[in-house]
């Protein structure tokens, strides 16, 4: 009874909804477009993407091309955000590159309260730069616990996500 009653709390503290996973050229080259932040946390944008490019080299993708651009500073409730995707989308158009990594952060927090548990919230697409066409959506939630880092309950929640999407990887 007991150990039914802590799998169904660890099974509550995460929820994740995701498409199938596409047919992917192994070798191709990648990059990860500026995460939107849809958090009143500053930066939570450009911290799931760091973590996100590197799961995807510690996954083994393909080359990953690094987008930089003067314009990536972020900002609480930034209206630029889809600017700045489009943008890092058409120059990714014109390196080359076969796909892109895009996501939003939507929970980037801990939570009020004793405890202050942290939970991260997002959603990850894998772009065709070449058609602009999404071959694969996933989106997530994830708590952890009181002595948890927040960047290791996202780390976790954006690994699963990814290993969902980059499964069909040829």
């Amino acid at each position: 009874m007991a150990v039914a009653l802590l799998l169904t709390a660890l099974v509550a503290c995460s929820t994740v909804d995701r498409g199938k996973a596409p047919a992917l050229q192994a070798n191709a080259d990648w990059t990860v477009l500026p995460f939107a932040n849809h958090t009143e946390t500053p930066m939570a944008g450009s911290r799931a993407e760091s973590v996100a490019e590197a799961l995807l080299h510690a996954r083994g993708v393909g080359r990953i091309k690094r987008y930089t651009s003067s314009a990536q500073a972020e900002a609480l409730f930034d209206a630029a955000d889809t600017k700045r995707q489009e943008q890092a989308l058409a120059w990714a158009k014109e390196q080359g590159v076969r796909y892109a990594l895009g996501g939003s952060v939507d929970e980037w927090r801990y939570k009020v309260g004793v405890d202050g548990e942290p939970a991260a919230g997002l959603t990850l697409q894998i772009i065709d730069v070449q058609s602009g066409e999404i071959l694969w959506s996933g989106a997530g939630g994830k708590s952890g616990w009181s002595r948890e880092a927040l960047s290791a309950v996202a780390q976790k929640l954006i690994r699963e996500l990814l290993n969902a999407g980059l499964s069909g990887a040829r």
